[in-house]
């Protein structure tokens, strides 16, 4: 049963993709949507002349393999041609849904699997319609990346006690070994949810290297006090950096202390950078996480910090908005919202 729900999870991804590959391949046919739909019609007409069984939801077929002997050579035949009428179907635009013939498929493939299974080990092994019903709910857990809900509709279908611990095990590992496929749920429901997961784990994992912006209040420590006015006029900010020869940070020119001095008509002619600077000011470095970044931004209370290569060696790389680092956060976090 774990080799079972491993071959479907390996197969569903691949049974969505041949559907998504039919749309794809009669929406490009420069055709009217009618004709279309008339020529999945005839595909799955031609099919059904000698194999019937294609018809409908399948649940006569299914219900067939959990009380009859079916053959491994009738069991393929249906199965390769369930699924071309399945993919004419989806992919012509006709009116149907493809969770039915999910458990069509998933039958039909676990009645072959315990076909295979009784024959080698034939006093080992469950019967066949028992590989059946857990197929069923292996390969609908795999399709839609719901096992739960698959492992509980099995088991109302069935109302055997004793699949129960199989088809959990199969539903399970079909999961799994489906989620590791590029392919996503046939649902947009469960499509949006790995999506998401899968955004929450990259930010998880987010350093500060991928939110830094480029520094544009970035003065030399021999900036006079005209220049610096300059640029607070640009900016809307209340801090300069500042850096020596090298671009290595030094500290901060704060728009306060110019503001005083200038109002209280101090003589600035002379003063530079190096004469306002407050050195001792906060920083952030690339390897930072958004948990760490955070701390520091709830510390300082500002609109943004500069971010050095490293502590031993201050060379300048940009700033970290807070904006952006709370768009993260909460990304990473939606129910904080």
């Amino acid at each position: 049963f774990v080799l079972l729900g491993l071959l479907c999870g390996v197969l569903a991804p691949h049974f969505l993709r041949l559907l998504a590959a039919s749309r794809k391949r009669f929406a490009l046919l420069p055709l009217p949507l009618p004709i279309r739909l008339a020529l999945g019609g005839l595909i799955v007409g031609v099919i059904s002349i000698w194999w019937p069984e294609v018809w409908g939801n399948g649940y006569e077929v299914v219900n067939s393999l959990l009380h009859e002997p079916w053959t491994w050579t009738a069991l393929l035949t249906v199965l390769v041609f369930k699924i071309i009428a399945t993919a004419a179907t989806a992919g012509s635009g006709a009116v149907g849904g493809i969770f039915t013939p999910t458990l069509f498929v998933g039958a039909v493939l676990g009645c072959l699997f315990g076909i295979a299974a009784h024959t080698i080990w034939p006093h080992s092994t469950s019967a066949p319609y028992a590989y059946a019903m857990v197929g069923m709910g292996a390969f609908l857990a795999a399709a839609t990346h719901a096992p739960l809900m698959a492992i509980l509709m099995i088991f109302e279908m069935t109302l055997s006690y004793q699949a129960v611990l199989p088809l959990m095990l199969s539903c399970v590992v079909a999961y799994f070994i489906a989620r590791t496929s590029e392919q996503t749920s046939m649902y947009e429901v469960t499509l949006r949810r790995t999506r998401d997961e899968k955004e929450r784990m990259r930010l998880a994992a987010t350093q500060m290297r991928e939110l830094v912006k480029p520094a544009d209040t970035v003065v030399p420590l021999t900036a006079n006090v005209k220049e610096m006015t300059r640029v607070f006029l640009e900016y809307p900010v209340k801090y300069l950096y500042v850096v020596d020869t090298g671009e290595h940070f030094q500290g901060v020119v704060a728009l306060k202390d110019i503001t005083s001095d200038l109002l209280d008509e101090r003589d600035t002619e002379t003063k530079t950078a190096a004469d306002y600077l407050q050195p001792h000011f906060d920083v952030l470095t690339p390897d930072m996480s958004l948990g760490e970044a955070l701390q520091h931004f709830l510390a300082f209370q500002g609109e943004r910090l500069p971010v050095i290569e490293r502590r031993s060696q201050p060379l300048l790389l940009g700033v970290v908005y807070k904006t952006s680092l709370l768009d993260a956060y909460f990304r990473l976090n939606p129910t904080t919202r």
